[in-house]
This record gives structure tokens, sequence and C-alpha cells, in this order.
């Protein structure tokens, strides 16, 4: 044993050198640091652009101007959002275990966090929604989901996480019976998010968990119709089909992998946001125990969803390499390249 390291031990990095009360900053080996900085500016940086170029395909091309693609356009954003506002100053945070801009930007961090997590699982519900009435009731899709309902599927999405995550963090709601806890920990530079029991599992439920099983109840009921529908056409008389029956067929193949491709958006989500909301639940019932560097991991895997969607959209919807090849061959700034088709003619 080296006796004098007991003595000297390594002199403790501070957050902010001069107060008095500041919060030890956590020391990384140089190497981690710059892995950590070079993964989380990447997973931003595609963030930004991939949920930017659906962004812009929606928008631009009236082609795609339908409530589903709406619905999808708003979810893009609320992705493009946390990735400029959310995102850059958790990287700090996170690899700095430092936060060095002030307790109320904290909050407003801190809200902004919550709102955008739970107004993209909102959208997500209402897009399965929008998959439910196309595949199990196709006749009355177009009467069902019009452009005033997405409007009213909008203002639920945006409205009700802004008054959630604002008025539980400002009230402080969710501190209470934890005060001990936040007294002892309490110092200059920190920034967490702190749940007591009783709102650990009622933001998860109302953010996570509610919304998630009635996603998933949706999708397992659209399976077993579409599969259904599958097995009617394959086993319908092998005599020539009509035009219209030609049409329903090619509608029908559509809509299977319209929906499979939104499923595949959800199952993501839910793989990606499952174990920060598990946390979320138990970590007050283990006096707060859990790990920084875990909880950091977790949260971190939920943000990395928003990274996913637009690599999702490009790999199952061709629609979006046509608008996005536009998009970078500059083919966009053409006059009428609004009306551009990004169809193929034929299914």
């Amino acid at each position: 044993m080296n006796t004098p390291d007991l003595w000297n031990p390594p002199e403790v990095e501070f957050c902010f050198a001069l107060a008095n009360n500041s919060c030890p900053r956590k020391e990384r080996p140089r190497p981690v640091v710059c892995a950590m900085y070079l993964v989380m500016i990447g997973a931003i940086l595609m963030t930004i652009l991939g949920n930017m170029f659906v962004i812009i395909s929606i928008a631009h091309f009236k082609q795609l101007h339908s409530p589903t693609n709406f619905l999808i356009l708003s979810m893009a954003t609320t992705d493009f959002l946390l990735s400029c506002v959310v995102m850059p100053f958790s990287m700090i945070r996170s690899i700095e275990s430092c936060w060095y801009f002030g307790d109320f930007f904290c909050k407003v961090h801190s809200c902004c966090d919550i709102m955008l997590c739970t107004t993209s699982i909102f959208h997500l519900c209402f897009l399965s929604v929008d998959r439910y009435y196309a595949v199990c009731d196709p006749l009355h899709y177009v009467n069902k989901i019009t452009i005033p309902v997405i409007e009213v599927f909008l203002l639920v999405s945006w409205s009700i996480p802004t008054f959630f995550a604002f008025g539980l963090v400002f009230s402080e709601l969710n501190l209470i019976g934890a005060e001990d806890f936040v007294a002892a920990i309490d110092c200059t530079g920190l920034c967490v998010l702190i749940f007591n029991k009783l709102w650990g599992v009622l933001s998860s439920f109302i953010a996570f968990f509610l919304p998630g099983t009635i996603m998933v109840g949706i999708y397992i009921h659209i399976f077993t119709v579409a599969r259904k529908h599958a097995r009617q056409i394959s086993m319908g008389p092998r005599t020539k089909q009509t035009g219209s029956e030609s049409k329903m067929k090619a509608t029908s193949k559509k809509e299977s992998k319209a929906t499979k491709t939104l499923s595949i958006v959800m199952g993501v989500f839910v793989l990606c946001w499952m174990p920060f909301f598990v946390l979320t639940i138990t970590d007050p019932f283990i006096d707060f125990t859990t790990p920084e560097d875990l909880y950091n991991v977790f949260l971190w895997l939920g943000y990395f969803n928003s990274t996913f969607n637009p690599l999702i959209y490009g790999m199952f919807y061709p629609w979006f390499r046509r608008a996005l090849r536009m998009i970078v061959t500059g083919m966009i700034f053409h006059p009428d390249s609004s009306t551009l088709s990004l169809f193929p003619m034929h299914p």
C-alpha cells in the first residue's frame, strides 16, 4: 500500500471553483470524454438533419399533404426541437456532470425534456388511431380522419404535455416527500429531475405506460384485421379482377406497409424509452441510489429514438428517399418542384 496517497488524495475539481457550495466535477479519462462527445454530437447532428429532411419534405411537396403525413410532420418537429433545445445541454451535463446554465434554465430544460418526450408518444398514439381507421374501417377513413380531426389530435398532443410538464416542475409537486434528499445533494452546478414515489409512478403512467398500452392494443387489433383481410383476398375467386378490386387490393397492400412501418416506429420508441421510465418508477423506492452514469445511459437511449425515426422513414418510405434526393441535389429550388410526383406510377 502506498501510504502517502492516503494523506494526499488527488485534488477534487469543482464545477465552479469560486463558489462556496459548488458540486464536484466528475473526473473521466480524456479518451472517454472525447468518445462521449463524438457519439453524442453525432447523434444530435443526425437527429437535426434527419428530422429537418422529414419536415422539409412534407411541408414542400404538395403530394405529401395528407392527414397522416401532417401528424408525422408534427412528430418530426417534436424530435427536431428535442435535438436543438434539450440534447445539447443534456450532453454537457452528462459528460461534465455539471450544469453551467443557471437554476431557472435548469427548470425550463427539464420542462422541455418532459414535454417533448410526452408529446412524441402522444403523436404515436394518435398515429395508431389513424392506422386503425385506415386498415379496419377503410370505407369511412376519409370521413373519419380529416384535417379538423388532425388539428384536434395536434392540439391535444401539444397542450396536455405542455401543461403537465411546466405545471409539475414549477409547482415542485414532484419533490414533496423528497425534501431531505434534495437538501442533502443540493449544490451549485446541479440540475437533476427528481420524482417522489407518487409522481414517479404517475408521470411514467401518463407519459408512457398508458398511451403505450393503448398503442400496443390497437396495433395488435390492426394486425389481426390485416391478416384476416389478406387471407380473404388470397382465398378469393381466381377470376379476372375488375379495376375496382385491383385498386382495393393495391390500397390494402399500401396501408398494410404503412401500418408495418409505423409499428416499427412505435416498437423502437418503446424499446428506447422503457428502461428510462422503469428507472423513473423504481428509483424513489430504492432511495435514489441509481448510479448517475446508468441514469444517463437510459436517458440517452431514449433520446436516440428521435434519431432513429428518420432512418426508419428512409428505409421503409420510398417517397422519403425520393424527396431526400431532390433536397440534396437542389431540385426543390426549381420552379413548380412542389408539384413533382414522389410516388411510382404503378403499385
